[in-house]
């Protein structure tokens, strides 16, 4: 009964001491990012993002983003690939939450520079066929609502719901997307 006793009580500080040490305020994280475009075919359409955080105050944070988006654009019986490669900077804002930040609401609002590549830069198709979108550096703006959750005092799950206005492309405009992610602090 005494181990009994013991380990809840060493259980219930280290969950005291894990929760007091969130959110802190200048504290690093790295985080890592995959998920779906909503398109007509989301298994063929994915994007990996990798990105760094640093805590701000009232659970705020600044972001900065790589990412690696992949989708395919549909002709005849083709598969037509686009490739878009963006880096973003941001922040995100609390929205809601408990008081200990296990789990937290956050919105965020970033910037976007890229390069996008069409067809990996072939303007024929097997056919003959001329694609008349270019390569094109791209730029916009970017939100994302996410839905944050501590697994442990460092390692952070992150399911988030994202949309991007690009311009300088030639193809859609508007993109969302819906993601899973990690970020584990430093």
């Amino acid at each position: 009964m005494k181990k009994y006793i013991y380990t809840m009580m060493f259980a219930f500080m280290g969950i005291t001491i894990a929760q007091a040490q969130r959110m802190l305020p200048k504290q690093k994280g790295l985080e890592v990012n995959a998920g779906t475009l909503s398109n007509n075919n989301p298994s063929r359409n994915y994007y990996f993002n990798i990105g760094m955080t640093v805590n701000g105050n009232n659970g705020n944070y600044k972001l900065w983003a790589l990412e690696y988006t992949h989708q395919y654009y549909g002709y005849k019986d083709l598969g037509i690939p686009n490739e878009t490669y963006t880096a973003e900077g941001g922040y995100s804002f609390f929205l809601l939450g408990d008081t200990r930040k296990n789990i937290t609401l956050n919105a965020a609002i970033t910037g976007i520079l890229g390069y996008e590549s069409i067809n990996r830069g072939e303007a024929l198709l097997y056919d003959g066929a001329k694609i008349l979108t270019e390569d094109n550096f791209i730029y916009g703006a970017g939100g994302r609502l996410s839905f944050e959750t501590y697994l442990s005092d460092r390692f952070v799950m992150i399911l988030q719901g994202r949309t991007k206005v690009l311009w300088g492309t030639d193809l859609e405009q508007f993109r969302p997307s819906a993601g899973l992610g990690l970020r584990i602090n430093f």
